[in-house]
């Protein structure tokens, strides 16, 4: 387990603290449509952070092609009909490039900077020219609307217990996740980025917003820095 982040409840839990049998019953919620509408149809995707296949497999459904990558062997025993590669993401070299990456889940905020860095450093080295990528933040209030608790139509109830500040701007975030027959908590390290923060990231590795996907510009569409 990695420092700062932990796991409880039934099942193997990743060094991030994510419990692999709680991913595999979470739903799929709006993320497939928000990527199906940013990029070209039929795009090869470079899915970061897989999972159990959550996103992916409704990727393929509409017809993307997906390689996903992750560094729990036991997430990637779940995914199905995509090409599945296990690593850390900020050390990752394929060696080629894809039409999108996609870095969802939050994972921009990660409390190590250099970590983040790294992965944004992944995300530009297998961007195809006129590629892009694909951001998932936080919410404007993540850290600050807490506790909070959301009922999710199908049927258990997710809450935000605290988020409290360990040093250097970081925050250890504790969510739980409770169903009829199970309880999961994890706990894990993030580091909250205003809007100007999270662009100033992006600068430092070559890339820009080319335009935020939603409203509560919580998906962003990013491109390289024009050089030249």
């Amino acid at each position: 387990m990695r420092e700062g982040y932990e796991g409880t409840g039934p099942g193997a839990i990743t060094p991030d603290g994510c419990a692999v049998e709680l991913y595999s019953r979470l739903p799929v919620g709006a993320e497939p449509d928000i990527i199906a509408a940013a990029v070209p149809a039929g795009a090869r995707v470079l899915e970061l952070g897989s999972g159990v296949g959550r996103v992916t497999h409704a990727l393929l459904e509409r017809g993307f092609e997906v390689t996903a990558v992750d560094e729990s062997a036991e997430m990637l025993e779940r995914v199905r009909g995509a090409r599945t590669i296990r690593g850390s993401i900020e050390e990752i070299d394929l060696g080629e490039t894809f039409d999108v990456v996609l870095l969802a889940s939050f994972l921009v905020h990660v409390g190590d900077v250099e970590v983040r860095r790294g992965m944004l450093r992944t995300c530009v080295r297998h961007l195809a020219e006129g590629g892009c990528v694909l951001i998932q933040r936080e919410g404007e209030n993540y850290h600050s609307d807490v506790p909070r608790e959301r009922v999710d139509p199908a049927g258990f109830t997710v809450r935000i217990v605290s988020a409290e500040p360990v040093g250097d701007g970081v925050d250890a975030v504790r969510a739980e996740y409770e169903f009829p027959d199970a309880v999961w908590t994890q706990t894990f390290r993030a580091w909250p980025l205003t809007k100007q923060q999270f662009e100033d990231a992006l600068g430092e590795e070559g890339l820009r917003v080319d335009r935020y996907l939603t409203a509560d510009r919580t998906w962003v569409r990013a491109v390289p820095v024009a050089t030249g």
